[in-house]
């Protein structure tokens, strides 16, 4: 059963030393995320899954101890999915996502050992059904299950985001933010996924990996952290 969950957003520049002279411009969203992450630590879970968005060749389940890096970034710098490895090490491990590998490293900043901790990729074109099918499968892999949900908003805030400006970003956002700071579920599940993959909102399907999981917990949400830094919508919400 799902007890806690975190959202964050995933961008790689979340991590200082890939930001570099950029760091303290995301400052805030790191002290929202160690504060949504001790909730999770709050409720005592059995098992911990971070779950993101994932490209083509990097979807499906994670264990512990699976290996990460930021080399892509320019930065040579490693991370591992929760405290321990396995026996064997990262003999026949698969490298994750950036989207994990982010969460991997606020999970190492928050210095996480309440539990074991898995990952799951899911891609872009996962729909929602399938989403709620996959976030309710995630439910019932503990009698305490917690979740931390990466996911950025729309990219497309202002003429120089990744994605340019579309007008429809700013209110997309405004509905999905909300709906996470309160742990909406109908709403997060009724999220429009074909808009969303038009305004780049990588966040969409884990936000709807999410709902499913939390349908009928009657968990309560928190907003912690909302901008839109570089033109791309982030958010921080804590679910208890």
């Amino acid at each position: 059963m799902l007890v806690a969950a975190a959202v964050s957003p995933c961008p790689p520049l979340l991590v200082p030393e890939v930001a570099a002279g950029a760091a303290p411009e995301l400052a805030p969203a790191r002290a929202a995320c160690a504060e949504a992450l001790a909730v999770l630590a709050e409720a005592r879970p059995d098992l911990l899954i971070v779950v993101g968005p994932a490209g083509e060749g990097e979807r499906g389940v994670f264990p512990p101890g699976s290996p990460g890096n930021f080399l892509g970034f320019g930065v040579d710098l490693g991370v591992r999915l929760g405290p321990d490895a396995p026996d064997g090490g990262d003999a026949c491990a698969r490298p994750l996502p950036a989207a994990l590998a982010v969460g991997a490293w606020l999970l190492a900043a928050a210095d996480w050992t309440a539990c074991p901790v898995e990952g799951l990729g899911v891609g872009e074109p996962l729909s929602p059904e399938r989403c709620a099918e996959a976030g309710r499968g995630l439910a019932e892999r503990a009698d305490r299950v917690a979740l931390l949900v990466m996911g950025d908003g729309s990219a497309c805030r202002t003429v120089k985001a990744p994605g340019y400006l579309d007008p429809r970003a700013e209110g997309f956002d405004a509905v999905a933010f909300r709906a996470l700071g309160e742990a909406d579920v109908r709403t997060l599940a009724e999220l429009d996924a074909p808009l969303a993959y038009a305004l780049k909102a990588a966040g969409r399907a884990p936000w709807q990996v999410l709902a499913g999981a939390a349908d009928g917990t009657g968990l309560r949400g928190r907003p912690l952290y909302e901008d839109a830094p570089y033109g791309v919508g982030y958010t921080v919400a804590a679910w208890s």
